[in-house]
């Protein structure tokens, strides 16, 4: 199977799109999609994101931020941005949009790989941001990989040994890796709100019947982007920081 690996879209339509075109022709160049959660929050477009999710073959996890759009979490938890964007998005979406949201699974496991928003451990809000983090998290899942998103950072933490700890391994984009057997966790990176000083839009390509996984990064059109956040009166600093990705 081949899937399309993508995570944190944030209600970015134009990065979403500007990935799938790039990725190929669903059918031909992957078969399924494999979302690891928020795909609304922060961004424009939290209607026709999760409309054009649902308009493929694909499995979506929740993430912060789509809880937090159904009331699940405390919005008072987030930054003064990212409620006044969770707020305006909480208002937007459709009933039918929400009653999606409402019935994400919040982890995925099948055959080698563990899928999760933020971690195996928390699997909603907890950041694998560094080795040590990661190497906690290792024996809280059973397979072999773990696809993990939430921190918008591409990155690969593999396990040295059996004492737990792990190194990270960056990003080699355009470059099939075959994973070789040892337990990781990976982090294909954000679609719709980059955070790695890089502001394209990132995402993975995983074939699980030849095991190969490939990092990839594309540009997108951010100005259209900033145009509609700042119509919909989103925060200045929310629509600056995609041309920075921070």
């Amino acid at each position: 199977m081949r899937y399309l690996v993508i995570s944190d879209i944030h209600a970015n339509l134009t990065a979403f799109e500007t990935v799938l075109k790039d990725a190929g022709t669903l059918g031909k160049d992957y078969d399924f999609v494999w979302c690891l959660g928020d795909v609304v929050g922060y961004g424009p477009d939290p209607n026709e994101c999760v409309e054009l999710l649902r308009s493929m073959p694909h499995l979506c996890l929740a993430g912060n931020h789509d809880w937090a759009a159904l009331g699940r979490l405390d919005i008072r938890t987030f930054n003064a941005d990212a409620r006044k964007a969770l707020t305006w998005t909480r208002e937007t979406l459709t009933e039918e949009n929400l009653a999606y949201l409402e019935a994400l699974p919040i982890t995925f496991v099948l055959d080698s790989f563990t899928l999760a928003h933020g971690s195996p451990r928390e699997p909603v809000w907890e950041y694998i941001l560094d080795p040590l983090i990661a190497a906690l998290n290792f024996k809280h899942f059973e397979t072999t990989y773990c696809l993990v998103g939430h921190t918008h950072t591409p990155v690969i933490f593999k396990q040295i040994g059996n004492e737990g700890e792990c190194e990270p391994i960056g990003p080699a984009y355009n470059q099939p890796t075959r994973l070789n057997g040892t337990r990781q966790i990976i982090n294909p990176g954000s679609v719709g709100q980059p955070r790695d000083s890089d502001s394209r839009a990132a995402y993975a390509l995983l074939d699980t019947e030849r095991m190969i996984w490939e990092f990839r990064r594309i540009p997108y059109n951010i100005k259209a982007v900033q145009a509609r956040m700042r119509r919909a009166g989103m925060p200045e600093r929310l629509v600056t920081r995609l041309e920075h990705g921070w």
